[in-house]
């Protein structure tokens, strides 16, 4: 059985407005299904059947929406946010107790066809403590962020970019529980700095993947994996 996976689906997603204010990010129409379960079937597809959405704003509406997974053979919990956001880091590390030791992370508005298989026997065989997916972009759909060079990132930067950044934070990461122990419970942060705190101590695995990404965090991503995901299976997205 493949590890676990966090799908984080807490954020207020007001870049998707008017669409998403009366119902959450994963549940906005692609393709005519709600886009949580072309995540859900795309993970199954690949092996993941241990599904935690980790939600907060409109949470309990996924939940009604999508139940415990039964449907699709898989199983599904949740893990809401609380009174306040606790931003990407925060939200994995409220739902610890959930996820075992090691574990996937994806956002909850990402579809990512790759080899989730190869990723995990990469992560568990690293010995590090965080892995991150890393895909070559030279900004064609973002603008890309990570400096990866013979297998390794040698710098992950949204902010401060440099020369030489071709790749781009793919949206999968994979994490050792112990990796998130320093940071206190209900503290707000987010994930960029666990993976900064990781490469900055050597302790970050990087996988590069080269199945491109799609994305509903905007009108245009939208758009764009709507016309991908119309008449596709999951187990036959390979592109």
């Amino acid at each position: 059985m493949m590890l676990p996976v966090a799908i984080l689906a807490g954020g207020l997603a007001t870049r998707l407005h008017p669409i998403t204010e009366h119902i959450p990010k994963s549940l906005v129409d692609v393709a005519g299904r709600p886009f949580a379960e072309h995540q859900i079937e795309l993970l199954r597809a690949r092996g993941l059947s241990d599904i935690v959405f980790v939600v907060g704003h409109l949470g309990e509406m996924v939940r009604d929406v999508i139940g415990d997974g039964s449907r699709w053979g898989v199983r599904v919990r949740y893990v809401f946010d609380g009174d306040r956001p606790l931003g990407t880091g925060g939200a994995v590390r409220a739902a610890l107790s959930e996820l075992g030791d090691s574990f996937f992370v994806i956002y909850g508005d990402s579809y990512l066809a790759c080899d989730y298989a190869a990723i995990e026997q990469a992560f568990l065989s690293s010995g590090k403590m965080g892995l991150m997916t890393v895909f070559r972009n030279d900004d064609r759909w973002d603008r890309s962020n990570v400096l990866f060079d013979q297998g390794r990132i040698l710098r992950y930067d949204k902010a401060a970019r440099i020369p030489g950044m071709r790749h781009i934070d793919y949206g999968l990461g994979a994490f050792r529980h112990s990796a998130f122990d320093h940071r206190p419970a209900g503290e707000a942060f987010d994930l960029v700095a666990v993976y900064q705190d990781l490469l900055a101590r050597d302790d970050l695995a990087g996988f590069e993947v080269h199945e491109r990404f799609f994305e509903i965090g905007s009108h245009a991503g939208l758009e764009e994996t709507q016309a991908h995901l119309a008449g596709k299976s999951p187990s036959a997205d390979q592109t």
